[in-house]
């Protein structure tokens, strides 16, 4: 009897949406050959990482047991599952495969980052399959809200595993391949052991709609609009883009594509050949001179980001272009959750300068890019799984997928990040678990959760900075009154004085009393100032600060 195991193992991704990151192994147990499944980003925001560039998943287990790793394979573009590609590819050092349009994103990420862009290998789609190890890996197509997106078919010796990556049931997806329920069945007629898969929707009741369903509505929108239109989606829904500007085009008005993600992604498309027609679009200097009633603006921010396009037009003008009272704004995408703040601030402003803003509320105007629970049961229904992995989602997700699963009479568990599952026997286990959390790109450097420099950004956020000054000579005697600098508290505090004076007053009047021992500690000095600066601002402002202490010695 084989001693060797199939284990499934999630570095990030389940229990939370974004940086999904994905390990399957088969094998002598903790000898097990390895493959990784989707390597990608989320994104940072001002309440828990301000500063933050991008979030990545913490690999250090895969990168301590690389010698094991055969391959990684990404599901599709989306920057939530290519996003870390570059940034860690030279810590893994294996080949990583996708499909024509995936792999044409992850070479610019290579290359940004300075990497070989021949680290990325391109494959076809199912039924050719790259062998990694024991693994062979097949790109099952499947609809979702960017080209060319893949379940993964992965064969093993202890039996076939679908991974469903981002995924919903389109048969009539507007670009890209449909989904194909006779192609599923046939992939799994011999038996699938576990399917692992998307639990984003799974609280959607209905079934979910096609792409092809919002076309119709986004052209009366347009053609009926007597002023300009400005439109945001997701750059990467190719398919929505093309919607938008094939509205627009009908409608008799010239295109512009305005922010460099939504440029790239259509120049990604064209070249890979995914969009064998778009419509003619014009350049941003070109856009100025047209009237307004025969303009169509695509432009990037549809999450509020505040560099992209969106956010600048909110501001006032981007590229020499500005709205004005009586244009249209359509928000033709879903607002995820954290982003709403940044997405009300956009349309406040627009409503300041008497824009007529549309967004998805009524649900014309957009349909999700993944399986509603309706979606998920058919899925089911055509693999026939002996179990089902929830990924993909919150842990609410998971544990809802798991009982959905469950109730359907087949194996199940939530499994969140670190949670290594034996996937060998009838049902699921349990079988170890590992350190996992994640990694911040901070301007240049990647730095740990850990390593407390976002901590200490958050609590001066909170609370504000004093630094006190103090030098002594080489006696250890204070020369002169301690000094400070405030940034990011009150000037004047409940003695009607300014802080600085009533702080420099306190620590000055402990210096004059403090004990010679304490005056020749520095570690001694330096928390005792600490303390007395913080407790003073708490009198006068109600607040403690950070403090920053510097002892310098004469000598």
């Amino acid at each position: 009897m084989s001693s060797d195991r199939l284990i499934y193992l999630p570095l990030g991704g389940a229990g939370e949406i974004g940086m999904n990151a994905y390990v399957y192994g088969y094998g002598p147990e903790d000898q097990e050959r390895l493959i990784l499944v989707d390597l990608g980003v989320t994104f940072s925001d001002m309440d828990t990482s301000p500063g933050v560039d991008l979030i990545f998943p913490d690999i250090t287990w895969l990168a301590e047991n690389k010698h094991r790793l055969e391959a990684v394979f990404i599901t599709h573009g989306h920057e939530d599952h290519v996003g870390a590609v570059g940034h860690y590819w030279d810590r893994l050092g294996v080949p990583v495969y996708a499909r024509a349009f995936t792999a044409n994103l992850a070479r610019h990420k290579m290359a940004d980052r300075g990497q070989p862009e021949e680290g990325i290998q391109t494959v076809s789609a199912w039924p050719e399959v790259t062998k990694a190890g024991p693994f062979s890996v097949g790109f099952l197509p499947v609809s979702h809200s960017i080209p060319e997106s893949a379940a993964l078919v992965i064969d093993t010796p202890a039996g076939r595993v679908i991974h469903s990556g981002d995924f919903k049931l389109d048969e009539t997806p507007v670009v890209g391949e449909p989904f194909d329920p006779e192609l599923w069945a046939s992939v799994s007629k011999g038996g699938v052991k576990a399917l692992i898969c998307d639990s984003t929707n799974v609280f959607s009741p209905h079934a979910g709609r096609s792409e092809s369903s919002v076309g119709p509505e986004i052209e009366k929108l347009v053609s009926d609009a007597p002023n300009m239109v400005v439109a945001t989606t997701f750059a990467s829904n190719v398919a929505r883009v093309k919607t938008l500007a094939e509205a627009g085009e009908r409608a008799g008005r010239s295109i512009c594509l305005m922010g460099r993600a939504m440029r790239r992604m259509i120049e990604a498309s064209i070249q890979t050949g995914v969009l064998t027609s778009f419509p003619k679009v014009v350049s941003p200097e070109d856009a100025r001179a047209i009237p307004r009633e025969n303009l169509m603006l695509l432009v990037t921010g549809s999450q509020g980001e505040r560099r992209a396009a969106s956010a600048q037009l909110a501001r006032g003008k981007y590229n020499g272009i500005e709205l004005k009272e009586g244009d249209l704004f359509l928000f033709s995408s879903k607002t995820i959750p954290g982003n709403e703040r940044g997405v009300i601030r956009i349309v406040n402003q627009f409503s300041e300068m008497g824009v007529d803003v549309v967004d998805d509320n009524s649900g014309a105007y957009h349909v999700s890019g993944h399986a509603n629970r309706p979606d998920l049961e058919r899925l089911q229904d055509i693999v026939q799984p002996q179990m089902v992995i929830p990924n993909h989602g919150e842990h609410r997700h998971l544990r809802e997928h798991a009982k959905l699963s469950l109730a359907r009479g087949r194996g199940s568990l939530v499994a969140v990040n670190g949670t290594m599952v034996d996937l060998t026997g009838d049902a699921p286990m349990v079988c170890g678990f590992v350190e996992t959390g994640r990694t911040y790109l901070d301007g240049s450097v990647h730095i740990g959760a850990m390593d407390g420099v976002v901590r200490d950004r958050i609590r001066m956020a909170l609370n504000g900075h004093v630094v006190v000054t103090v030098i002594l000579d080489d006696d250890d005697e204070p020369l002169g009154e301690a000094w400070c600098e405030i940034k990011g508290l009150s000037e004047q505090g409940r003695s009607n004085a300014p802080v600085i004076d009533v702080l420099e007053a306190d620590l000055s009047q402990f210096l004059g009393r403090a004990s010679e021992k304490t005056l020749g500690d520095d570690d001694k000095l330096e928390m005792e100032l600490r303390r007395i600066a913080r407790n003073t601002c708490l009198d006068e402002i109600g607040r403690k600060p950070e403090v920053t202490v510097i002892v310098s010695r004469l000598s």
